[in-house]
Formats: C-alpha cells, structure tokens, sequence
C-alpha cells in the first residue's frame, strides 16, 4: 500500500486490481468506468444556487460574489471530502479526453461565473438588474453543469465534443 497523505491514507490506483478500485471507487463516490467524481460539480452548483436566490434575497449577492474558482484537484485537496487523495489519484490517471473535456467545462463555467460577478461588482446596482444579470448566468451554467455531469457519469461522447470558443459562442447567441 502506498500512502499518499498519512492522514488520508490512500492505495494508490495503479497498484490495485480492478475489483478493489472499483469498490474503493464506489465508496469514494468517484465513478469507476471514468475515475471522476461528481463531487467537483458542486463548486459550480453551489454557485447557481446564490444566484438564483438573488431575485428574492438581495443580500445572498455578498456570498456569489466571495465566490472563487478552483482546479479539480485544488477543489479536492483543499476540500474535506475523506477520499480526497483519492479522487485526486483517480482523476490522474483518467482518460486525457476526459480529463480536457471536464476542464474545458469548468473554464467556461468559470468565464461565465467571473463575468456575472464582475458585471454585479456596481454597489449601486439595482436589484433587478442583478437578478436578470444571474437568470441569463443560470440559462447557461446549468446546461453545463448537465454536460459536466455526462462526462463525469460516463455518459458523453468526449470525442465529437465541441471546440470550447464553440461552446461560448453558442451560449452568447442564447
């Protein structure tokens, strides 16, 4: 076994066999056939939320706008998820593709998030104009954070996805 943290010790993927990785995948809730866990997702889902509890509750904007991006593996080894080693391990060893598709998503969701902020960022802006401000972040995040989640759940076609200016050209002309 090969410990990786002695707080959280970890066996590393490339010296289990497949059955143990799978079931240490499980209980990590990291998906065996991907070696991604869902768990990053909730950065961004997290995000959607406060935006969209800012229609009905102004003062949510202070905690949207202290939000902050991070990597996969920043948000894992900075996260108190118990298998982070882990998730970090697996999500190194995942398919590149895989890999490149779910970052390339978290960068646009990230664009798209720092934009909003950064158009909030006025004190003297009015609600309402906030709150439209965070539907049309919300119109495009959440489709993302679907597409994410595909790819994450084994469920994409990694190979035929769209280039990324693709993707936010696409969103813009929402």
């Amino acid at each position: 076994m090969k410990y990786q943290n002695c707080a959280d010790a970890a066996q590393a993927p490339d010296e289990m066999d497949d059955a143990d990785m799978a079931s240490q995948f499980s209980d990590a809730n990291i998906n065996p056939a991907t070696g991604l866990a869902t768990d990053y997702l909730n950065r961004f889902s997290e995000a959607v939320m406060l935006l969209d509890m800012l229609a009905n509750f102004p003062e949510f904007r202070v905690d949207f706008m202290a939000w902050e991006p991070m990597s996969y593996r920043e948000h894992f080894r900075l996260s108190h998820f118990k298998t982070r080693n882990l998730a970090v391990a697996a999500y190194d060893k995942a398919d590149a593709d895989l890999r490149n598709s779910l970052d390339t998503l978290a960068v646009t969701m990230t664009i798209v998030l720092e934009a909003t902020r950064a158009a909030m960022d006025d004190v003297d802006r009015r609600p309402e104009t906030v709150a439209a401000l965070a539907g049309n972040a919300i119109g495009w995040l959440k489709p993302l954070i679907a597409r994410a989640g595909a790819i994450i759940n084994g469920d994409a076609d990694v190979k035929n996805a769209p280039a990324p200016q693709d993707v936010v050209d696409k969103l813009m002309k929402r």
